[in-house]
Parts: structure tokens; C-alpha cells; sequence
């Protein structure tokens, strides 16, 4: 009886060092104790509607826990996020038409990133109306200005302060005021 009680102490201890907490994926590090789907969507460029995706083109159940995927199963899930492209409609990706390539393609983290930034470059270049609205840090989709994006204080009724009753000792006549 010892000896199945060691040996089941020794699977227990195993599946808990086979849990990771942290998980490294694409470059962003998730939480392990959370949903595949859910963890995913840490990841920047990748939302909900595209991890549930992930999850039913991979195959794993609905509720397994990040922590508990082996190597074979992380890699798997970054080359299928590396070429997402090829396993979601084209209308789901978030690179359709790409300048340079002329593809649709689906980019996240830091690739993501840095095509944003391209992007508002490139409309600032050509003086487009965007692309001053971005220069001058207003905003381009048609909001109002009037109340909304002030970075100092905002424009609104300024009450006046109650008057307070004059107390003797402050009379005009004498005091700190500094009269005749």
C-alpha cells in the first residue's frame, strides 16, 4: 500500500509542475490559470470572436485552462496565429489590402503596432485631411470639439460663490486691506 500511495503522490506532484502559470505566446506572456480562448485574447491583435475561432480550429475543449497545454500544443497554437490568414475568412482579418503587399493579412503584436503607426505616418505625409487631424492631436473621425478632447479644463457653467456675510473684524475701514 506504500507504494501506491507514493507512486500516486508522484502523479499528483507531476500534473501540478506540468501546470504552468505563465505562458509565453507570440511574444506576450499570458496568464495560465485562464480559458485558451480568453488567454488569447491578451494577445494584441487578437479579440474574442477570432480566439474562439482559434480554439474550434485547434481542437481543444471549451473550458481548458492555458496552464495545462504542453510545448507541442503552444507551438502549435503560434504557428496557427502566425498564419491566421489561411484559417479565418478573409473578412475577419485586420490588414485587408495591405499597402505594400497588396494581401489580406491578419497581424498582432508588435507587427500590429507598428503598421498602426505607419499608417498615421504616411497620412500626416500626404497632408490628408487625417493626417493633419493627427498632426494637431484632434480628432479625425468627425467628433465634436467644442466640449470633448480639451486637455486643459472643460467649458461649462462656472457657479459663483456664495457670499459670505462681512465679519466684524474685516471692516473697511481698518484691517490688512491696505486703505487710505
Amino acid at each position: 500500500m506504500d507504494n501506491k500511495e507514493k507512486k500516486e503522490g508522484n502523479e499528483k506532484k507531476n500534473k501540478t509542475e506540468s501546470f504552468k502559470h505563465l505562458v509565453r505566446i507570440s511574444g506576450t506572456v499570458l496568464d495560465g490559470n485562464k480559458d485558451v480562448a480568453r488567454a488569447l485574447t491578451q494577445i494584441r491583435g487578437i479579440g474574442p470572436q477570432i480566439s474562439k475561432s482559434l480554439v474550434r480550429i485547434l481542437g481543444f475543449e471549451k473550458g481548458r485552462k492555458l496552464g495545462t497545454l504542453t510545448d507541442e500544443e503552444v507551438d502549435k497554437i503560434e504557428k496557427t496565429i502566425n498564419n491566421l490568414d489561411k484559417y479565418i475568412p478573409n473578412w475577419a482579418l485586420n490588414r485587408k489590402k495591405d499597402n505594400k503587399t497588396g494581401k489580406d493579412i491578419h497581424l498582432i503584436g508588435p507587427d500590429l503596432d507598428l503598421a498602426v503607426r505607419e499608417d498615421i505616418n504616411r497620412l500626416k505625409r500626404i497632408k490628408c485631411y487625417r493626417g493633419i487631424r493627427h498632426s494637431l492631436g484632434l480628432p479625425v473621425r468627425g467628433q465634436r470639439t467644442r466640449t470633448s478632447f480639451r486637455k486643459g479644463t472643460t467649458v461649462g457653467v462656472i457657479r459663483k460663490k456664495a457670499l459670505r456675510p462681512a465679519s466684524k473684524s474685516s471692516s473697511t475701514k481698518g484691517g490688512k486691506g491696505g486703505g487710505k
